[in-house]
């Protein structure tokens, strides 16, 4: 309990009978938790072995924009997020905070999917998407004004923070829309994927760590032009060109009515789509 909580209890010991002063004071103190907020709530971590990290990155795909649903805010005992201001949390949606309108991302139906699949660990996400981002605020030092962040930078932060608790064992990529409206920024955008990948893992000192790259929206009620097309193809060329890098694709998946953006049922199935990527790299990589 907070010191402010709990001097609030202790102020009023004076004037209970002492018959009654136990439950007042176990009544108050739920009470006054909820009132001011101040009571972090507990989540009780594995050993760090057991506690496998991945980082959440690019922009409002990976963020999420999906509706919000009670389904979506389930807790599961294995699954937690790491919050805004560093503590650790019950995954529950929206787990992004970059804009007002962060919903159902593909996050947490991923974690679900890990911890199902392997009963004795649990997964901490590590949300650092940023909605409108291109890949040049990705590198050291970007400010984007959007957002009021430096997106790269920011992502460093928070997951070497996350990793006195856990093990890195992944980054998930969704990004490539804002580049994909300019056609220079399209014919860049491979190298500066490259660099990216390779940055993560230098300043990470996880030059191996799977990197899993999820396709653009294909959406019919808005075509893809050859700047998107030019995205694409990188995505799919890298995952086959560089170690522990996968492609996920997003065929199938709808979009909401504002054609750009996956709706909250298409983001839980990507979810699944991106640990389906992620233990085929692992047990594939366990073989070796």
């Amino acid at each position: 309990m907070s010191p402010r909580c709990l001097q609030y209890v202790l102020s009023i010991k004076g004037i209970m009978k002492n018959g009654k002063i136990i439950t007042l004071i176990l009544t108050l103190i739920f009470f006054v938790s909820s009132v001011f907020g101040e009571e972090e709530q507990l989540v009780r971590l594995p050993s760090k072995e057991n506690f496998h990290l991945f980082l959440l990155a690019g922009q409002s795909n990976m963020a999420g924009r999906g509706k919000v649903t009670e389904e979506d805010k389930k807790i599961h005992p294995r699954v937690f997020v790491l919050s805004k201001d560093g503590k650790w949390k019950p995954a529950v949606d929206p787990i992004h905070y970059d804009k007002k309108v962060a919903g159902v991302g593909l996050g947490r139906s991923f974690a679900i999917a890990l911890a199902e699949h392997t009963k004795n660990i649990s997964i901490g996400l590590v949300p650092a998407a940023v909605g409108g981002s291109s890949i040049s605020v990705w590198e050291p030092g970007k400010y984007f004004d959007k957002t009021k962040s430096h997106p790269y930078d920011d992502a460093l932060k928070r997951i070497q923070h996350a990793r006195k608790d856990g093990v890195l064992k992944g980054i998930l990529w969704h990004q490539g829309e804002s580049d994909s409206r300019q056609p220079q920024r399209a014919k860049e955008y491979m190298g500066k994927l490259k660099a990216l990948i390779e940055r993560f893992r230098k300043d990470l000192n996880a030059p191996s760590v799977p990197f899993i790259i999820g396709q653009l929206g294909q959406f019919p009620e808005s075509p893809w032009n050859d700047s998107k097309k030019l995205v694409n193809d990188a995505h799919i060329s890298i995952a086959k060109g560089m170690t522990s890098v996968s492609f996920v694709p997003s065929d199938g998946l709808i979009c909401k009515k504002d054609n750009v953006h996956f709706d909250a049922k298409s983001l839980r199935e990507f979810g699944r789509r991106y640990a389906k990527a992620y233990l085929k790299m692992a047990e594939s990589g366990s073989r070796d």
